[in-house]
């Protein structure tokens, strides 16, 4: 009995040494067929940006008399926002006012002799220009007397505020800055390979904003710079397009995502998701495909750009039409039978 037991523990160490390698069951993969790109979509972080905003600064130096308003402040058009001490510019005006009035009174006596021929012309023309000096010295004085009071030349909100009362500051030196609440621009960056596909005019834009996932705003191109000062990209502005803004208050500093979507150049590209890329360790870039038997064979490509978050291009390799494996990728074999499911 002993003897019958070993013997048949070698029978089946034996059989278990011939069963065949490939699994008793064909591998199950994901496909997709392969269709023509025809358009490339492309996502940015966006966030929009005021329509107006300026550095508000006197034109003269002085010390600051008053800033009656303070950093998140509304403000209408022509609203008072920081006077100047006006002393030393009244003192000016003052005095220009006195050397007006005597050109003016010299010129007006030149004029009576030169009625009586009492004056020679060269004395006359002297008399006015003097006057033409003087009167420009008083225009001049007078309205820098005016910019010692810093007016809102839209409105706006108070964004920061720079300077304190009985504070002195040099002309040009920024006192606050406005904003306009209402925004309308959309700001975001874009990378050099994306940058020819700007300017075609079948590209289109479109802007959702993060608090306002439901809808998706229309935008053109407002401007967009064409140098970068460094390595984060090219600045783009998108202007929206009929935005209701009694329904939609769309402010300064709102995050969003900027959608670009252009015609694809390369007729014969396809778009695939990026999990079908093969890239093995001995390098290449590689897809699976299924034919009509459910075997697998694998092909070299050559990519495109990423677009869409999840798709990239594929320039050549694989024709429209053609089921590509895009889950296990790693896992198959050259010529292995499959199962496919959708």
């Amino acid at each position: 009995m002993r003897i019958l037991t070993l013997f048949l523990v070698s029978v089946l160490v034996a059989a278990c040494d011939y069963m065949p390698d490939k699994p008793l069951r064909p591998r199950v993969v994901r496909v997709e067929t392969a269709q023509y790109a025809r358009y490339v979509k492309k996502d940015f972080a966006g966030l929009s940006t005021a329509d107006d905003a300026t550095n508000l600064a006197f034109k003269i130096a002085g010390q600051v008399l008053s800033v009656p308003v303070v950093k998140g402040d509304s403000v209408a058009k022509g609203a008072l926002l920081a006077v100047l001490d006006p002393r030393d510019v009244e003192l000016q005006v003052e005095a220009n006012r006195s050397a007006f009035e005597e050109a003016r009174s010299r010129l007006e006596r030149a004029k009576r002799l030169r009625d009586h021929d009492a004056v020679s012309q060269q004395e006359f023309e002297s008399a006015q220009t003097r006057y033409s000096q003087a009167r420009s010295a008083y225009d001049n004085s007078s309205d820098l007397l005016k910019d010692t009071r810093l007016r809102a030349p839209f409105a706006g909100v108070i964004e920061r505020t720079y300077v304190d009362a009985f504070q002195r500051v040099t002309a040009g030196q920024t006192i606050l800055r406005l904003v306009n609440p209402v925004s309308t621009t959309v700001g975001f960056t874009i990378p050099e390979s994306s940058l020819p596909q700007l300017t075609r005019k079948t590209t289109t834009f479109s802007v959702r904003f993060d608090n306002i996932p439901e809808v998706e705003f229309a935008a053109e191109v407002k401007d967009y710079a064409r140098t970068a000062s460094d390595a984060s990209g090219f600045p783009v502005s998108l202007r929206l397009l009929g935005v209701d803004r009694q329904r939609y208050h769309i402010i300064p500093g709102m995050s969003c995502t900027v959608t670009m979507r252009t015609i694809d150049e390369l007729q014969d590209a396809v778009a695939l998701p990026i999990s079908a890329i093969y890239a093995p360790m001995s390098g290449g870039d590689y897809v699976w495909t299924v034919d009509s038997t459910d075997v697998v064979s694998l092909h070299r490509v050559r990519l495109g750009e990423i677009f869409d978050r999840d798709r990239v291009l594929v320039d050549s390799g694989v024709m429209p039409g053609s089921r590509v494996v895009v889950a296990g990728v790693y896992r198959l074999k050259e010529g292995e039978q499959v199962r496919v499911i959708r």
